[in-house]
């Protein structure tokens, strides 16, 4: 953590922080990126009593398993300054942006998450 990264998070009320995947592996293979720095941050940020939120995108089959939300909430609770966890929801909105590109749209064969799954999350990670 640079001086300057540890002066501005000296004067933050509030980090909203998103979590890829909390399987390391996972996540790679989902953004392309180890998970450990985002983890490590959120660590430092409850170490240092800076508030946080957390926030999960729920993409069915990817990362809306009952292990991975179960390892996601003893992490979440490893940490004292989590004020709230938000589950977001899954969608292909921005599907055309990748075919204006011109690029594959990775996630196509995904459907979009549906209120019945954000409801089974919430009730793996104890949160209404």
């Amino acid at each position: 953590m640079t001086d300057d990264i540890k002066k501005l998070l000296s004067l933050t009320d509030l980090i909203l922080l998103d979590i890829k995947h909390i399987n390391d592996e996972k996540c790679k293979d989902l953004v392309g990126f180890s998970n450990k720095l985002e983890l490590a941050f959120a660590e430092y940020l409850s170490e240092h009593d800076i508030p946080i939120w957390i926030r999960q995108v729920l993409i069915p089959g990817l990362t809306d398993s009952k292990e991975d939300l179960l390892k996601l909430k003893d992490f979440i609770s490893s940490l004292k300054t989590v004020q709230k966890i938000e589950l977001l929801p899954y969608h292909d909105m921005g599907k055309f942006k990748w075919k204006k590109l011109g690029f594959d749209y990775p996630l196509k064969n995904i459907r979009d998450i549906k209120d019945e799954d954000i409801n089974k999350a919430k009730k793996v990670l104890g949160i209404t």
